[in-house]
């Protein structure tokens, strides 16, 4: 019981992660996984940046662009559930 614990963190999506690969909460790693996000307990795939702690995503706005060409985007408050889609790589799925 005491692995199941020590486990489940170092398997939960960090605090704030993004798509964009400017950022610096950019982590090519862990969005190979596949990332979802419950925002409000709904299911949301146009996300494009959240932070868990902040409460708060960003989703594209529309088909609007800014002058660099990178999609404009709109902060949205409320409750965010990061959740990976695909177990960790090497991690067959089965534990002893």
């Amino acid at each position: 019981m005491a692995e199941t614990r020590d486990k489940q963190p170092a398997d939960n999506p960090p605090d704030r992660l993004s798509l964009d690969p400017r950022s610096p909460h950019y982590d090519e790693e862990l969005l190979s996984r596949g990332v979802g996000i419950r925002f409000n307990g709904n299911e949301k795939t146009n996300v494009i940046e959240y932070s868990v702690s902040e409460g708060w995503i960003r989703v594209a706005a529309g088909r609007s662009r800014d002058r660099y060409g990178q999609p404009m985007t709109i902060r949205l408050n409320g409750k965010v559930e990061p959740y990976f889609e695909n177990p960790p790589p090497g991690d067959d799925g089965s534990s002893a």
